[in-house]
Order: structure tokens, then C-alpha cells, then sequence
């Protein structure tokens, strides 16, 4: 497990190889992540958008924006969390990913990023 604290709020990412399979007459690999977003501050705050770079170590880097996550701007309040699923392909064996989440400060409607640590994917079967 990856985590990483910013402004009280704990981010805790784990990953999983999901298998391959072929796509456009390559082959990919598929990986999953799960992120848990944890409010260790004292005010409530909701995640608005995120940002993330995805690095592949065949391919050039992928640099992604959007609103919320999967579909949703969750409001976190104090000593609460948040947590999601999500994945990604890559055309190699390895690759990273990181970013960052622009979130809301309801008490004083404060807008700050929180730093989503790096996260490595590799096969199982990839020699280090």
C-alpha cells in the first residue's frame, strides 16, 4: 500500500493485475487500483476534480483531467473516507501512475490539491 498525507487529508492507493488481453491487434495489460481517501482534518471537504499522469513504459506519458471521481464529488467529513475502484491499460508490463485531487474546504471555502502518491503496476510475471 502507497499513502501519502496532504493538508489532513490521507490518501491510501492499492493495485492489482487484472490479466491481458488484445485491443487494435496489440496486446494490453490491464491493472486496478483502489483509493482510499481519508479526512484526518477538522473541517469537511469535497474532492471536485482530479489530475492525474499515467506513465507507460512503452508509450509516451498520458496526462488525464475530469470531474470527480467515477461519476461522483464526494463531500468527506471529518474522520470519514471515501473509497473507489478504478483501472487502467497499458501496452507494457510496467508502468505509474500519479496526480492529484483539487478539493473544497467547506469552512472557509479554501480550494487546495492533494497529492496522489506514486503508484507502480507490474505483472506478476516481471522480472525486477
Amino acid at each position: 500500500m502507497t499513502t501519502q498525507i496532504t493538508k489532513g487529508i490521507k490518501i491510501s492507493v492499492t493495485t492489482s493485475f487484472e490479466g491481458t488481453f488484445f485491443k487494435n491487434y496489440k496486446t494490453h495489460y490491464a491493472f486496478g487500483y483502489t483509493i482510499t481517501i481519508e479526512n484526518q482534518s477538522k473541517d469537511s471537504v469535497q474532492l471536485t476534480s482530479r489530475h492525474w499522469k499515467i506513465y507507460d513504459s512503452l508509450n509516451e506519458l498520458e496526462i488525464l483531467d475530469g470531474e470527480g471521481v467515477i461519476g461522483k464529488k464526494p463531500v468527506i467529513k471529518p474522520g470519514e473516507s471515501h473509497t473507489y475502484s478504478s483501472g487502467c491499460l497499458l501496452t507494457s508490463t510496467i508502468g505509474a501512475m500519479k496526480g492529484h485531487y483539487n478539493m473544497v474546504n467547506f469552512e472557509n471555502n479554501e480550494k487546495f490539491r492533494v497529492y496522489i502518491p506514486t503508484f507502480k503496476f507490474s505483472t506478476p510475471f516481471t522480472l525486477n
